[in-house]
């Protein structure tokens, strides 16, 4: 483990007046860095100051307020950057994108500002995107102190309820103490523009209660910015919809209304936890350590700042409290490949016989993707040996809040080589043996958009491969079973339906490909039937390159859903390499996510049997000498169990590690739980490489 000041180190590079010649790489890099806790204070403390805008504390108080509620980089123009970093040119100015709630005025809005000059700011401006108009208020992300009404006002309207809880489910909102009722609310919030209407799924607040849905949902109007003025509109219960909470609690007084009663959870392992709970049927262990990622000789990557190198790679990375990981400056043996590569939105959308279910179109940017950044944990979410990084996030707060090791840069052996072959003589032996073991550096952070955990990773292969990838976890978004639900889900549990949906996840990728001068074509093969040259009467069927330059944004738009030329190339027309060819890279998209809406429905004008048989097309290139590599040339599929189990059969394991806090909210003492040895203890045997490639008879 080494932890970083990187928030120091990266205020004092960012303040450094140099110019592009003389500036060193980590002081380049700094144009990129997300703002200091310093500089957020600043951005914050002036716009504070400012009489006009008329800024209130975040945190309590009404809604129909002015508040700050998010602060980040505002990046430089890419043109300012590039002359700094290639041509000598100024340094790009520091400055801030604030958002800025305006919720106590005649027209409440949100507006965009950029702040600056960092770190002394002394001016704003507002930001204008297409159309020139704010966003209307009603479509602001939601605030801590808005769910604390929200949840105020349910108990409030559940009140009459509380019987038809506490029978069915053993627990209540309505003046709880350990058996309360908690809540999962689902957007988008409303079916037109300048609603603001809420389903609200109610659970039981038992650990994993996102799995825990007592059968009742309600939806709730919080449009006005007075919490008065709020109401439940409709309820849903086991099937069923009604007007008001008291028609619901009447229809279970006079007993005609289908009750689903709950068992009580279990206090010990519950369905939902991760305690170790049933036993593999080979006996393997699983109560000692597993394979461990070790270093031992030392890391073989350096960290400057927000400058990365491995190997021949080098970048800028920033943390960006919206959406999440950016890469700037993205090069290879000093080579620019990419001026950005940036994850820009997280979508999923839902389908469910419940109306929160069916209403689901999550876009998880407007969460806060970036800003839930939680501290990762060592040995589990990335290696020991990994170095952390703190992140600082101002978002939704009234200043900067620290998130420990946020953010983790490890090496990792990717357990097949970069490429190896065997050279046999036939006779039982062999004339060499050449492999090259293979690894990567893997840059990570994690986002828990409420249920879900998504794992963002940028591998750097030493091939000159980069990969983006994203795996989700966390808890599924379920809802209460019912039997019509079975159309849109599976049963996971005695009154939970886990509900069909597709992620959606987009990146950035801006490429400079041996310069700025790029173009982009497609290439794929098509078969011709030729008269066979060298056999007279005979015809030869063979495959044969064709390439279709794609020469505006029309052509380069490839409908959602349909399969996509095999080849992607972004290349610049004017270098070419030893042998002739343009300089190229290739986007390789591996994606499985078929259409989400049927084209024209409205959410959709805002932007299967398996026979399977896996491949691909390989076109030799230059760098396939001396030896094709692995990364990009791997295809495959999974057997994955679908309701075979009647759970997850990996809960089995005993490698889970539980920490539950004894003190909250001091969290000075913690419950660590785990059914492994506390330390793995050292995990690569002395000695050195040894090797016998023979396989005579014996």
């Amino acid at each position: 483990m080494r932890l970083l000041g990187l928030a120091g180190l990266l205020a004092l590079l960012a303040t450094a007046a140099s110019s592009g010649p003389t500036a060193s790489p980590a002081e380049a890099a700094a144009i990129f860095a997300d703002l200091s806790p310093a500089e957020l204070r600043a951005v914050r403390a002036f716009l504070m100051s400012r009489p006009e805008l008329g800024l209130s504390p975040s945190r309590g108080g009404p809604l129909a307020k002015n508040t700050l509620f998010l602060v980040e980089l505002l990046p430089p123009a890419k043109e300012l950057a590039l002359g700094y970093l290639d041509r000598g040119g100024p340094r790009p100015r520091r400055q801030a994108r604030a958002v800025v709630f305006f919720g106590a005025q005649a027209e409440p809005n949100v507006t965009e500002f950029a702040v600056g000059p960092l770190p002394r700011p002394s001016s704003y401006r507002p930001l204008r995107f297409k159309g020139g108009r704010a966003v209307p208020f009603a479509a602001r992300p939601m605030t801590q102190l808005e769910y604390e009404l929200l949840h105020r006002a349910l108990a409030e309207a559940t009140a009459p309820l509380y019987r038809l809880l506490r029978d069915a489910t053993g627990f209540w909102f309505h003046n709880c103490s350990g058996r309360c009722l908690t809540f999962s609310d689902i957007a988008p919030r409303g079916l037109a523009p300048g609603e603001r209407r809420s389903w609200l799924v109610l659970q039981r607040f038992v650990e994993g209660f996102f799995l825990h849905p007592v059968g009742l949902e309600v939806l709730v109007d919080h449009r006005d910015p007075d919490p008065r003025r709020w109401a439940v509109r409709q309820l849903w219960y086991n099937g069923r919809y009604f007007s008001t909470p008291q028609e619901l609690a009447d229809a279970y007084e006079r007993g005609t209304l289908v009750v689903a009663r709950l068992e009580d959870p279990p206090s010990r392992q519950l369905f939902s936890s991760y305690e170790p709970r049933g036993r593999f049927a080979t006996g393997t262990p699983t109560e000692v350590h597993g394979a461990k990622v070790c270093e031992p000789q030392g890391r073989r990557y350096r960290l400057r700042g927000n400058r990365l190198e491995y190997g021949g790679w080098s970048l800028a990375f920033r943390l960006r409290s919206s959406a999440g990981l950016q890469l700037f400056d993205l090069r290879f043996n000093g080579e620019r490949l990419a001026y950005e590569v940036s994850v820009q939105e997280a979508i999923a959308f839902y389908g469910g016989h419940t109306p929160a279910a069916m209403q689901t179109k999550y876009m998880d940017a407007g969460w806060g993707m970036g800003s839930v950044t939680y501290e990762l944990a060592r040995g589990i979410d990335c290696p020991e040996v990994a170095t952390y990084l703190d992140a600082h996030h101002f978002y939704d707060a009234d200043g900067p809040v620290r998130f420990s090791n946020a953010i983790c840069v490890f090496e990792l052996p990717t357990g097949v080589p970069l490429r190896r072959h065997f050279d046999s003589d036939f006779q039982g032996g062999f004339h060499f043996y050449a492999g090259l073991e293979g690894h990567a550096l893997v840059l990570r952070t994690t986002s828990t958009v409420y249920n879900y955990d998504y794992i963002w990773d940028f591998l750097l292969y030493p091939n000159g491969v980069m990969e983006a990838k994203v795996h989700a976890t966390g808890f599924i978004h379920a809802t209460f079973y019912t039997p019509q639900g079975r159309r849109y889900g599976s049963r996971v549990h005695s009154h939970v339906l886990g509900n069909l949906h597709t992620h959606l996840v987009h990146y950035k990728v801006d490429l400079d490909i041996a310069g700025t001068g790029n173009s982009f074509e497609t290439m794929d093969v098509r078969f011709e039937n030729i008269s066979n040259p060298w056999s007279p009467g005979a015809r030869v069927v063979q495959p044969r390159l064709h390439r279709q330059p794609r020469r505006n944004e029309r052509q380069a738009a490839f409908p959602f859903g349909r399969p996509l030329p095999r080849y992607l190339l972004f290349y610049n027309p004017h270098r070419r390499n030893r042998w002739g060819h343009p300089r190229s890279y290739r986007i390789q998209h591996r994606s499985h996510a078929g259409p989400v809406l049927p084209r024209g429905w409205q959410e959709e004008k805002g932007d299967l049997v398996a026979w399977v048989t896996v491949g691909f097309l390989h076109v030799p290139h230059a760098e396939d000498v001396p030896n094709t590599a692995t990364p990009g040339n791997a295809v495959g599929f999974f057997l994955r169990p679908f309701n075979f189990f009647d759970e997850d059969p990996s809960v089995a394991s005993c490698g889970p590690v539980i920490v539950r806090p004894l003190d909250p909210p001091t969290f000075s003492r913690l419950e660590i739980q785990r059914w492994t040895p506390a330390s793995p203890g050292p995990c690569v045997a002395p000695g050195p490489f040894t090797y016998n490639g023979t396989y005579r008879q014996e």
